[in-house]
């Protein structure tokens, strides 16, 4: 069961998470450029960006879920790599919930006003879609990592 859970865990990161990275990234530099110059190809984008967002971060729930699954079958759960890279995946999702999510619907509530404008969370939501993404990839690292691993994978 471990190796099934572990499959799914990994299958589970990287079809949700991945596109929530890549349509966090995207999203400000769409929004900003249909702001700039109001068409209906720019703000459709933008909508899709956060649809696919937000979608995908709801069915994320899956990763940690099945991490937390996938540690318990191995025994692992009061190792200190697995417990910084909850706390990680936690703060990740604190900055996408609280940060990223609310920023992309501002921007495309501005986007549908009669005249757009900048709504100001657009500057910012580079850096918010950069930490999210910059805490991830540190959780990637410690799962290929593994401080005290017995598999010899480590540096």
């Amino acid at each position: 069961m471990t190796a099934l859970f572990l499959s799914l865990h990994v299958l589970a990161a990287i079809l949700t998470v991945g596109p929530v990275a890549i349509t966090a990234s995207m999203f400000p530099r769409i929004a900003r450029n249909a702001l700039a110059s109001p068409d209906a190809d720019g703000t459709a984008t933008a909508r899709l960006l956060h649809r696919i967002t937000r979608v995908y971060a709801a069915v994320g729930v899956a990763v940690p879920v099945l991490g937390y699954i996938t540690g318990a079958t191995l025994g692992v759960l009061s190792d200190a790599w697995l417990i910084t890279s909850m706390v990680l995946t936690a703060g990740a999702a604190a900055v996408l919930i609280l940060l990223v999510l609310p920023g992309q619907r501002r921007a495309v509530e501005a986007l549908d006003a009669p005249r757009p404008s900048d709504p100001g969370a657009l500057r910012r939501l580079p850096m918010h879609a950069g930490i999210f993404n910059l805490l991830w990839a540190v959780v990637v690292v410690l799962m290929i990592y593994r401080p005290g691993s017995t598999t010899g994978a480590g540096l």
